[in-house]
């Protein structure tokens, strides 16, 4: 950590291939930075996957599972982290400043990054997974139906459209849901991350010639969604942006 806690220097990255309507054109990074790469890592001088990073960029202790991130914003980073290839995992570079600070204890955030990930993968995934990310998305309109006082069967339009081009998986997963209620700390503690890994894996796994872009679309539209989410009820504030000479 020692020769990364002395750079003083910034440079502006740009990564032209993540789209340009979710992610602005540049960020500031350190110049010296551990090359991203799966699984955790000891320290820096090991490599670095994108959690870690964002644990070093926010002055956290070094790990993968920082508190400045929400956990399942946290759990999503680093499943695409691990699942894309060395060679397209520089292009997370510039999302991780984004995620540092982004949590909140609503169960909505919750809800929303694991239906963002069940409505990506639904339309690629297998005929089995699709079964079980209908049912995914069924059970997040359902947390939010019952945060928002709506009644239980309401579904978002976004979805109804997802679930409509799918309508097998649609009427198993509506016939083995049921009246089943979920719990909010089951939620959050196993079904939400559990619908996280089968959406990576469906769309890791899909005919498609495109995953590792897919990837990186769904992790940065998440980040913008969360963004959007945290920040929506704060005030306004004065955006200070340093001096670079």
């Amino acid at each position: 950590m020692a020769p990364m806690a002395s750079v003083a220097q910034t440079i502006k990255i740009h990564a032209p291939n993540v789209r340009e309507d979710v992610m602005k054109s540049t960020v500031e990074m350190p110049e010296l930075v551990p090359v991203l790469s799966r699984g955790k890592h000891r320290n820096a001088r090991r490599g670095a996957c994108f959690m870690e990073m964002a644990s070093f960029l926010a002055g956290e202790r070094w790990s993968d599972h920082p508190s400045c991130t929400h956990p399942l914003l946290a759990g999503l980073a680093r499943l695409v982290n691990d699942t894309i290839s060395d060679p397209w995992r520089p292009r997370l570079i510039p999302l991780i400043p984004s995620v540092i600070g982004l949590t909140s204890d609503d169960l909505h955030v919750d809800a929303a990054i694991a239906l963002r990930a069940a409505l990506a993968a639904l339309p690629v995934a297998s005929a089995p997974r699709q079964h079980v990310l209908a049912t995914a998305v069924i059970a997040c309109e359902r947390v939010v139906a019952d945060l928002d006082g709506r009644g239980r069967d309401s579904v978002s339009q976004r979805s109804r459209v997802v679930l409509d081009a799918v309508p097998d998986a649609a009427s198993w997963a509506r016939s083995f849901s049921g009246g089943i209620p979920v719990s909010p700390r089951t939620f959050r503690v196993r079904t939400a991350p559990h619908i996280l890994n089968v959406a990576v894996e469906g769309i890791a796994l899909a005919c498609v010639p495109d995953v590792e872009q897919r990837l990186i679309d769904l992790l940065a539209a998440t980040v913008a969604e969360c963004q959007a989410m945290m920040v929506k009820d704060a005030a306004p504030q004065r955006s200070v942006a340093p001096s670079l000479a």
